[in-house]
């Protein structure tokens, strides 16, 4: 079941619990007050948390979200509540580093995305993943994603 998209913000300004699951969290946009502008909007989530679907033991990732919007923005609680509710939910690496990617371009219909999802190690290897979509407008600064490999991060 994809997970649900809203135009607005409804969550703002209440109390919203944790969803306990992605497919029950709510992404919302909201409109972009500078569509005539080319800028990069990043969200960082160093704390990210969802379970092995092996195990069910915890795994833990920082993650960053790059992106250059059109007409939408995410807006950044059900962002932050969408990022929590994998905290419950069992996937690869790979799956939910990618899901959250495609999740957002599918909300937003951004310019250019990308995301790093930098995993700390499981059975002693860290693994890193990426996905992007789109190309980096001409003349956009796209910073670093500022995560150093792997040496005991933190």
């Amino acid at each position: 079941m994809p997970t649900r998209k809203h135009t607005g913000a409804t969550l703002l300004g209440q109390h919203a619990a944790l969803p306990a699951s992605p497919e029950e969290a709510t992404l919302e946009r909201v409109p972009n007050p500078h569509t005539d502008t080319n800028y990069v909007a990043r969200f960082t989530a160093p704390e990210f948390t969802s379970l092995c679907p092996v195990t069910g033991q915890p795994d833990f990732a920082h993650i960053v979200i790059d992106y250059v919007p059109g007409k939408w923005l995410v807006e950044s609680k059900s962002l932050k509540l969408y990022m929590g509710s994998f905290r419950n939910h069992g996937a690869f690496h790979e799956d939910c580093t990618v899901r959250i990617g495609k999740d957002l371009a599918a909300l937003l219909a951004p310019k250019w995305l990308r995301i790093g999802g930098y995993w700390y190690p499981r059975g002693g290897m860290p693994i890193d993943v990426f996905w992007q979509t789109g190309k980096l407008p001409a003349g956009v600064w796209a910073p670093d994603q500022g995560v150093a490999p792997y040496r005991g991060r933190g």
